[in-house]
């Protein structure tokens, strides 16, 4: 797989990288370790040398399994993990206080099982906290050489110029694909602007846009999406229209929804990176075949044109949590 730059970072990493949330926590029951840890290096076998974790996925859990899967090809990998929530649980609200921060490097090292993260987002911004002693915070520890490049998770712009001044920031990650574009007004002319780089994470609408699913699929207890209003039985139905769409497009190129879906957000921007997640090798390898699909500016402004027709129904997340994003 080719490789792309985060902005001007410097930090050069696979055209895709493999979000690993899933692996652990929010889409139902975890997968086994053993499972875990050969995806993981089928993944890099294929060219992944990208992936994206953080400690309250499981909590905890998620860190270790790729602490193992890595351990071996470490050098060979670029690493991401995130702190910012209060005891890793997102449910008890957001902490990015400075010994927070360090107390949650400490740690994610030792389950990471390496010598350095890098790179380390604050998952959410925390109001409490001002961004310069979170910039600052992170600045030491790269200076300490415990983290080698800093990043910021749905984070606004006031928040990203900010903290921008005191550290740069290598990369944004944030929710972007065919079904959310917000971060086309505002958050794209800013990064390149600031020569920021970019991961969009859900770059599939977790797993909708691949047309696995209809208004009839049912979650396991236990699955995030449950809660989320996008995923609601009405709203999968009134979205069909969306996959119809996509899969006309992927129809006309010979290649899956799931590929039109991540091709797509590599020809939006050099520096933009999609972090898909999966559990199954065949759902990986059909990812990493996105990296070879060319889409040209007549795609792209067909793609464009079909979209700014479909009115996507449904909130991307319940109220109270849509509040801790863009901040």
């Amino acid at each position: 797989m080719h490789k792309r730059v985060l902005g001007n970072s410097g930090l050069e990493v696979s055209a895709l990288g493999l979000g690993c949330m899933g692996l652990s926590h929010g889409y139902g029951q975890p997968v086994r370790k053993a499972d875990g840890i050969a995806l993981l290096r089928a993944a890099f076998e294929r060219g992944v040398t990208f992936f994206d974790t953080a400690e309250v996925y499981g909590p905890f859990t998620d860190e270790e399994l790729l602490g193992e899967a890595l351990e071996p090809i470490r050098e060979q990998v670029v690493i991401a993990t995130k702190f910012g929530f209060l005891n890793a649980d997102g449910r008890q609200g957001v902490d990015s206080r400075p010994q927070t921060i360090r107390a949650v490097a400490e740690a994610s090292l030792k389950r990471l099982r390496t010598d350095r993260i890098d790179l380390f987002y604050q998952h959410r911004v925390d109001p409490a906290v001002p961004m310069e002693e979170v910039a600052g915070t992170v600045r030491e520890l790269i200076a300490e050489g415990k983290v080698k490049h800093f990043g910021l998770s749905e984070a606004g712009v006031d928040s990203i110029r900010r903290a921008h001044a005191v550290q740069p920031v290598a990369a944004l990650q944030s929710e972007y694909s065919l079904w959310w574009r917000e971060p086309e007004q505002d958050i794209l002319p800013l990064l390149e602007e600031l020569g920021i780089g970019f991961v969009p994470f859900s770059p599939l609408g977790r797993g909708f846009l691949t047309g696995a699913m209809d208004a009839g699929t049912t979650f396991d207890a236990s699955d995030f999406r449950n809660s989320l209003p996008r995923f609601s039985e009405e709203s999968r139905r009134a979205n069909a229209g969306l996959l119809e769409v996509i899969g006309a497009l992927a129809d006309a190129k010979g290649v899956s929804r799931a590929q039109i879906a991540l091709a797509w957000l590599l020809a939006r921007k050099p520096w933009i990176v999609p972090i898909p997640g999966t559990t199954k090798l065949h759902r990986l390898e059909e990812n990493i075949g996105a990296a070879a699909v060319r889409l040209d500016a007549q795609d792209m402004a067909g793609i464009t044109a079909a979209l700014d027709a479909i009115s996507v129904v449904g909130a991307r997340y319940p109220a109270q949590l849509q509040s801790t994003t863009g901040r």
